[in-house]
């Protein structure tokens, strides 16, 4: 019997998930984290990007995170995002228009911008379309 972690993903919406898992991987600032039973104590900031839980009966479960915070205990992980979205839930075209806005105001230098702004709504336009790609290419 392979050993499981309970995982919890949360926004400040809603739970996105509860269960059990055989490893989870996390966005973690300085690089991408896996996370199975009897993890280390550990907690961390997150970036925007792709959180997959790989269940007991092998199915991988994407979810988009825009950050927040990791939370893991020996036998429980607890994922407390700012937005948290199941990958087949991500609004492709609203992503798609948030890329291209992005992307025209970091390139359009004429205007007063808040150029950190425009950067976080890239990386996270960026991170839900590959979020949702990677969904529909594994399922």
């Amino acid at each position: 019997m392979t050993m499981t972690i309970h995982v919890d993903i949360v926004s400040a919406e809603e739970r996105i998930y509860s269960g059990l898992a055989e490893l989870v991987i996390a966005p973690a600032e300085e690089g991408d984290v896996g996370i199975a039973a009897r993890h280390a104590p550990l907690l961390t900031r997150l970036r925007a990007g792709e959180v997959r839980v790989k269940t007991d009966d092998d199915q991988t479960l994407p979810f988009f995170v825009s950050g927040g915070i990791l939370e893991v205990q020996p036998h429980m992980v607890s994922i407390l995002a700012d937005r948290a979205v199941r990958a087949k839930d991500i609004d492709e075209a609203a992503a798609t228009e948030a890329k291209r806005r992005a992307e025209e105001a970091l390139s359009n230098r004429s205007e007063k911008l808040d150029y950190t702004k425009a950067q976080v709504e890239l990386i996270e336009a960026v991170a839900q379309l590959r979020t949702l790609e990677r969904w529909r290419k594994n399922r």
